[in-house]
């Protein structure tokens, strides 16, 4: 329910040599669409090339090894990550290219929010499995974030709490001192797995893709000793799974938009600002 309130020992290859040699892509031609729905389409039918070529899976490597976490359900470390790399590049890579890559459960732990509001459910993937979410996250990345709002702020480059932060106090500023705090409840719990596919069939015309990241969506949950298919959801823990959400909440974004609102989204959270408590009081009704 959203409220209205005021506010004034063994030796190892270097990272770049994680052995992702540098390889040629088997990138073909594409082919013109009648609509220029079909050419952007075309245009993204071979981004599995791009998500493979040894100088983004290099640079996927070295930012999951610095982002540490804990292993997954298979137990592997980030500090096991680059010698499995070495020895399993290739075939890695080819099941990348042929679409059979199938990504393991993910790890489920339960974190308290912020507040003490309940419990936030998150998914741990294995470290290989978080290396293809940040590799396949680096090529997608560029094609959607131009196209969210500016008043989205949570998980993009160049963003974050401090700039939604400075954008919040402008509104203030300019009289807007009635805010309306939209928790959207359990998210990341219930994201249907269709509508998200179908928008981002809409862009991408790589079906290999598509299907991988399908897959990563229905990766099953193990807690507590037992394993839980997914049917809906995508649990915060992955690489990956804030670029969906942004996906899927730049709707709201843009209706937001529309209707000529003033309001900051980090995530799941909103915060719409009003002129006075009668508008702040429609608003949350």
């Amino acid at each position: 329910m959203a409220r209205a309130s005021s506010r004034g020992g063994v030796r190892r290859k270097p990272e770049a040599e994680v052995g992702l040699d540098e390889q040629k892509s088997d990138i073909r031609p594409v082919q013109r669409g009648n609509l220029a729905s079909d050419r952007g389409r075309a245009l993204t039918q071979y981004l599995m090339e791009q998500v493979c070529a040894p100088s983004n899976l290099n640079r996927a490597y070295k930012r999951v090894k610095a982002n540490k976490g804990s292993a997954g359900v298979d137990g592997m470390t980030v500090r096991e990550l680059g010698d499995w790399l070495g020895t399993h590049k290739d075939v890695l890579i080819a099941s990348l290219l042929d679409g059979s890559y199938r990504p393991q459960s993910v790890r489920g732990v339960q974190i308290p929010k912020p507040g003490g509001k309940g419990m936030r459910q998150l998914g741990i993937p294995t470290v290989v499995d978080r290396v293809v979410q940040q590799a396949i996250l680096q090529v997608l990345n560029p094609l959607f974030d131009p196209t969210f709002s500016d008043s989205s702020f949570g998980f993009r480059p160049k963003r974050g709490a401090h700039t939604a932060l400075k954008q919040a106090s402008r509104y203030v500023a300019e009289g807007h001192v009635i805010v309306v705090d939209m928790d959207l409840a359990k998210f990341f719990d219930r994201v249907n797995h269709d509508i998200l596919m179908a928008r981002l069939a809409k862009r991408i015309g790589d079906k290999r893709l598509l299907c991988i990241i399908r897959r990563f969506l229905q990766a099953g949950l193990m807690q507590n000793g037992v394993c839980v298919r997914r049917q809906e959801g995508t649990p915060q823990g992955g690489p990956l799974s804030p670029l969906l959400a942004n996906l899927l909440l730049d709707d709201l974004d843009k209706e937001l938009e529309r209707r000529g609102h003033k309001f900051c989204r980090y995530a799941d959270d909103c915060n719409i600002y009003v002129r006075s408590q009668v508008a702040g009081e429609r608003l949350s009704s």
